[in-house]
């Protein structure tokens, strides 16, 4: 899948090119088949890669959803009266909306129940920490959660578009108050591009917010419904890797039991990793059992004379109780696909939050103005008796300009010119309520109206402060149902060399040339080091059986060989020496660790050798021989040419045992 840095402009259906028809062709009816097909995928192919992309798999920024999502809280909404609702019928309302069938829309509904945010469940709407389904939808039932209403709908700023069949409206997007996209995580794959969103805590996630709104710093690190530990060493504000690992507790000696499954797996599925690892013989288990529950409880038991802490980090190297999980946060921005880290969806969510309270707060404000205006109408019109003066009117049109031109003189000018409906309503004052009138309630109902105009013409003018207010109520209402479950920690790589289960022998033939017949000890994660006469070294995977066309001085794992000793002469006639270790190489690449040109003369894999060198007699030459102590010597790179040993040609050489 493609990652994208920048904004793309997909383009409509009417901005789609076509290729132009052959000549001689006037209606393509007569084109060779292989034309027509090309014809047919230019002309439908972009606007199907726009419409999977924008309206199924990738969620939109502004409120966090795909558009499936989004119509099954519009349905929701619609019937929302605080009793549960079939599922079954919730889907099909649905239906009106969403043209992908009925399947599509219950797994939606199921996975946003199953997150406990927007939707109440009542029945068995499946498990996540298992693995096992929900019921069928005629068996379950759900409606909006308090968190839903509260910060999801309001109908007076949201703007509609047709359904897609014309008969309904539905919202473009919702105007939501809670980052969704980071609290709920969400997964998509298109046509060219995929998303990936890590879940994140909620109340995290509010106190980030206020950090934004404050100019403070903030750091921000997933939750998972199904716990875990968490290592963010390599996490980089939701565009990195994170690993995942299981929580175990030692029980006994003998026993370990899975307390929290890793993110992207169940219970169900870690069971079969680790059932899978023991029977190649990667793992020493003489049982599982599982008593999961409302909560994960796996109890591995190992083999008469295995301990179970040696089996820990084995779980870890073999079995999904370890995951990696990269991520790549792809949302629709106006209208486009734009890849983001976490910190920028988070600080774009917290900017629309304001927009949203200050369009609510403008409407409050523009509602309680019209109050104020029809009060203060009605009071005009009761008190200076001006029905009475109408009765010289001789249509309605006559009347309501009579009405108009006596009442705007008497009004203030913010509330001139005074709209048509409210001339209609002073005209249908029953008689009733008339005589009834009462001046004092009047006065203290327009004094109350006033108060809560100016409050919140002060709201208005200080957003940010409202807004910070808004997520501690938020906060404070919900701190203790959305606790951390994830535990953030570091832990260290396990290290294969040590854990992994050596269950491959491994050897060499000396006379046959063949990598495969004396026994070594190998795990398959294992790597092969083999040392050439000729001066040369190579690493390779474990194999089979393998020709070997070169001398082979030494053959090991590539971590048993940690130091290597060699003498040799180079073209000059000189005599190097050198230790070294093989820490870095590419697989099945051929290397040397004496120049091309020069000849072995002392090889050894012992730590710290000591060797006897004995001269070529010469005339008028005293000393016959020299001692070489490798202990002496510090480890160099395998690519360094070494100390000098001499230049006086050598007989032969004896290692000697250190006394």
């Amino acid at each position: 899948m493609y990652a994208y840095n920048e904004a793309m402009t997909i383009p409509t259906y009417d901005e789609i090119p076509l290729n132009p028809l052959p000549e001689g062709s006037e209606n393509g009816i007569d084109d060779p088949p292989a034309t027509a097909l090309k014809r047919l995928m230019d002309s439908n192919f972009m606007e199907y890669a726009s419409y999977v992309i924008k309206d199924r798999a990738i969620p939109f920024l502004e409120d966090g959803l795909k558009p499936v999502q989004r119509r099954i809280l519009h349905t929701l909404h619609e019937v929302d009266d605080g009793k549960f609702h079939k599922v079954a019928n919730i889907v099909g309302h649905t239906m009106r909306y969403h043209p992908h069938g009925d399947a599509s829309i219950e797994a939606a509904l199921v996975n946003m129940a199953q997150k406990m945010y927007l939707i109440e469940q009542q029945g068995n709407f499946g498990n996540p920490l298992t693995g096992d389904p929900a019921s069928a939808a005629r068996y379950i039932e759900c409606r909006l959660s308090d968190l839903a209403r509260e910060a999801l709908f309001q109908p007076e700023i949201t703007d509609y578009t047709d359904s897609y069949d014309g008969r309904n409206r539905e919202p473009v997007v919702l105007p939501c108050k809670l980052p969704l996209l980071l609290m709920s995580g969400v997964e998509g794959i298109a046509v060219g591009l995929s998303t990936r969103i890590l879940p994140h805590n909620f109340i995290e996630l509010l106190e980030a917010q206020i950090a934004i709104l404050k100019h403070e710093d903030y750091t921000l690190y997933p939750d998972f419904l199904q716990g875990g530990l968490l290592d963010i060493s390599q996490y980089q504000k939701g565009m990195g890797r994170l690993r995942i690992r299981a929580r175990i507790e030692v029980k006994d000696p003998r026993t370990l039991v899975i307390r929290e499954v890793p993110f992207g797996t169940t219970t169900e599925s870690l069971i079969g990793s680790i059932e899978a690892a023991a029977h190649k013989g990667k793992l020493k288990i003489a049982s599982i059992n599982d008593f999961t529950t409302e909560e994960v409880e796996i109890e591995v038991r190992t083999r008469q004379g295995a301990d179970a802490q040696e089996l820990l980090p084995q779980l870890y190297l073999y079995t999904d109780c370890e995951n990696a999980v990269s991520v790549n946060a792809i949302v629709i921005q106006d209208q486009h696909p734009v890849e983001m880290n976490v910190d920028q969806i988070l600080e774009a969510n917290t900017t629309m939050l304001e927009s949203v309270l200050q369009r609510e707060l403008q409407v409050l404000f523009d509602k309680l103005r019209r109050k104020y205006r029809d009060l203060m109408l009605v009071q005009i019109f009761i008190e200076n008796k001006i029905y009475q003066a109408l009765e010289e009117a001789d249509d309605l049109d006559i009347l309501k300009v009579m009405l108009r031109n006596t009442l705007e003189p008497m009004l203030d000018e913010q509330f001139i010119p005074i709209p048509e409906e409210s001339i209609d309503k002073l005209l249908n004052i029953p008689i009733r309520r008339i005589s009834r009138f009462d001046s004092n309630k009047a006065n203290e109902d327009l004094a109350k109206i006033a108060e809560q105009i100016e409050a919140t013409r002060k709201q208005l003018g200080r957003m940010t402060e409202v807004t910070i207010e808004y997520l501690e109520a938020l906060i404070q209402k919900y701190k203790f149902q959305y606790p951390r479950r994830t535990m953030i920690t570091s832990f260290d790589a396990v290290d294969i060399a040590e854990v992994a289960v050596q269950d491959i022998k491994v050897g060499f033939d000396a006379e046959n040339s063949y990598v495969g017949s004396e026994p070594i000890l190998c795990s398959s994660f294992d790597k092969l080091l083999l040392f050439f006469k000729n001066g040369g070294y190579r690493v390779i995977d474990i194999p089979g059986k393998l020709f070997i066309e070169e001398k082979v001085l030494a053959l090991d794992r590539q971590n048993n060989l940690p130091e290597v000793s060699v003498i040799y002469k180079d073209h000059e006639d000189v005599y190097y020496m050198k230790r070294f270790q093989i820490n870095k190489f590419i697989l099945n690449k051929e290397y040397r660790f004496i120049p091309e040109d020069a000849k072995l003369l002392f090889f050894s894999t012992e730590p710290e050798p000591l060797v006897q060198l004995v001269f070529k007699p010469k005339a008028r030459t005293r000393v016959s021989e020299q001692l070489v102590d490798f202990s002496k010597m510090r480890l160099k790179s395998v690519s360094s040419k070494g100390n000098k040993v001499t230049d006086r040609e050598i007989k032969t050489y004896r290692v000697r045992a250190r006394t």
